[in-house]
């Protein structure tokens, strides 16, 4: 293997209201349409519920209610993006991210992608940083913290 397709990979870039986050694409399983969450009693705001999904009850969150903005109302354009679990803490081994709209392919490399030195998170934060693209700013989300988040909620409501 060359060091050029080492150095390269591709991610999705999964539109929000006002951003746009970034991941790779082998952490998603798959783009699914919008369907009402079945709600969760007890739970924050930005935990919209569980959905079905390959024989599964997945948790959905709204990636902008966890960082503390107003969770958009769903459209024709919603769908939810089905993430692999990094961890074992959720027994669906899987969870989904509400989307604004249909998340984009791209292919990365260090000639198009670099930090965002401008933004900077709390360590403790749903957010690992900010890149710059050729036109996009778009945000890696801690998708281990994100787990965390939800296997919390998950045994309070339970």
């Amino acid at each position: 293997m060359t060091d050029a397709v080492a150095e390269e990979f591709y991610g999705l870039l999964v539109p929000l209201a006002d951003e746009r986050l970034i991941v790779p694409r082998s952490c998603v399983a798959e783009v699914v349409a919008w369907q009402d969450p079945a709600p969760m009693q007890g739970a924050p705001s930005w935990y919209v519920g569980t959905v079905g999904w390959s024989g599964r009850s997945v948790p959905v969150i709204s990636f902008e209610g966890v960082l503390g903005r107003a969770i958009p109302q769903p459209s024709g354009r919603t769908r939810i993006v089905v993430l692999h679990c990094l961890g074992g803490r959720l027994a669906a081994g899987a969870f989904g991210i509400l989307t604004q709209g249909f998340p984009q392919l791209v292919r990365l490399n260090p000639d198009v992608v670099k930090p965002d030195p401008t933004r900077s998170f709390p360590d403790r934060s749903p957010v690992l940083c900010g890149l710059r693209m050729v036109n996009e700013a778009p945000l890696v989300p801690d998708l281990e913290y994100l787990e965390a988040a939800i296997a919390e909620e998950t045994s309070v409501a339970a």
